[in-house]
Formats: structure tokens, C-alpha cells, sequence
């Protein structure tokens, strides 16, 4: 095994340990510290910045420089271009809405992992195929659950599932016993912090999200 596949191994056995991805999607780049101080203090592992959040490379940069020893990656990645734009900023794994195996040849060459979007059979085939290190369920929320089961319990079994879109405290167990290995989640979670009371009432949900996944398998 080469240098750079030991580094992307490593980064998705991280990601696979604590199984939650915070989605980081603000309309000003200013917001994002704040919001990942309360991460921080949380025990977040990993956060991904979206690629249509204003400063988003900058973001990724500041984040990483900021906190070493914590995984921050970059989202929405829909392309090669993107992905490109996203690796030399420092993100340390890609996620995609879609299915594009470029993303995932170009992401490895540089030992970046790639939590590659997927809605059916077909491209969760697709993505797998293309060697993508975690297939995202998305809209995770739209699909619902038994359909989950129906994929990561069948002809998917051995298929590394994050359920993604929909996903919260109130249905978030009930997507680990169906089948995910972990989630990213965003909206709410991952919303500007602007007063103290706004930011501790984000560490006692993070705080209710992570409880609950340290029960899952």
C-alpha cells in the first residue's frame, strides 16, 4: 500500500469510527468559526464545508489550520473541477450529490476519500464500481429507511452506507438499525450561532446526536 492510500484509509476509518459528518452550508463565511467552535467543543470529528457556501476553499484552509487534528472536507462536489478546487484548499475528503466516477479517480490520486451520492440501485452500482470509499443515500429523508434496509440488507450488503438529507436526533437510530454506518447531517445543526444561548442550545443537540450514535454498532 502506497503513502496516499494509507492516508485516505486512515481518514475513512475516522469517519466510519465516529459516524457523523456535520454539513457546514451558510450564506455568510463568517458564521462558519463560530459554528465550528461549537462543533469543537462537542467532540465533532469531521465537517464538511459545501462548495456553494460563499469562501468555501478559505474556509476549508482556515478550518484545517485551525484545528489540526480534526477532519474537515469539502461538499457538494459535483465535479472534477470542484474536486480539483477542493483538495489544493486542503480538504481532507470530498462528498458529492451525485455519481461521477472522474471525482473519485481524480480524489484518489491524491489520497482523498470520496463519500460519493447515490438515490438507486443503479447508482449505488455506479459508485461502488467507481471505488467510492462511502455510498451517500441521498435525499436520505425522501427514500426513507425500509428503502435503506431494502438496499444495505440485500443485494448491498457489503456496501458502506451514510444516510444523508432528512436525518436528525428524532430518526437517526432508527437509520443506524437499518442499515447506515453513519450520516452526515446539516440544516439546523450546522445553523449561524449569532448568542450564546444559540450556540449552547446546538451543543445539547450535538451532544443528544452523538449519545445516540455511541449506543449503534
Amino acid at each position: 500500500m502506497n503513502q496516499r492510500a494509507g492516508m485516505k484509509n486512515e481518514t475513512v476509518k475516522r469517519m466510519l469510527l465516529h459516524k457523523l459528518v456535520v454539513i457546514i452550508r451558510v450564506e455568510d463565511p463568517e458564521d462558519i468559526p463560530p459554528i465550528v467552535a461549537c462543533m469543537v467543543e462537542s467532540g465533532v470529528e469531521a465537517m464538511e464545508i459545501t462548495s456553494n457556501t460563499p469562501g468555501w476553499r478559505a474556509a476549508v484552509s482556515a478550518m484545517r489550520q485551525a484545528y489540526p487534528d480534526l477532519l474537515f472536507g469539502a461538499g457538494t462536489i459535483l465535479n472534477v473541477e470542484l474536486a480539483e478546487q477542493a483538495i489544493a484548499a486542503g480538504a481532507q475528503f470530498l462528498v458529492t450529490p451525485n455519481t461521477n466516477a472522474d471525482v473519485v479517480a481524480h480524489a484518489h490520486q491524491h489520497g482523498i476519500p470520496v463519500v460519493m451520492g447515490a438515490m438507486t440501485p443503479t447508482e449505488v452500482a455506479e459508485a461502488m464500481n467507481a471505488g467510492a470509499d462511502i455510498v451517500k443515500l441521498f435525499p436520505a429523508g425522501t427514500l426513507g429507511t425500509d428503502y435503506l434496509k431494502s438496499l444495505a440488507r440485500g443485494p448491498y450488503l457489503d456496501t458502506v452506507f451514510f444516510a444523508v438529507g432528512g436525518v436528525d436526533e428524532h430518526n437517526l437510530e432508527s437509520w443506524m438499525e437499518n442499515g447506515a454506518a453513519g450520516v452526515d447531517i446539516g440544516g439546523s445543526l450546522a445553523a449561524p450561532v449569532p448568542t450564546e444561548d444559540d450556540a449552547e442550545k446546538l451543543k445539547i443537540r450535538i451532544s443528544m446526536i452523538k449519545k445516540i450514535l455511541s449506543k449503534t454498532i
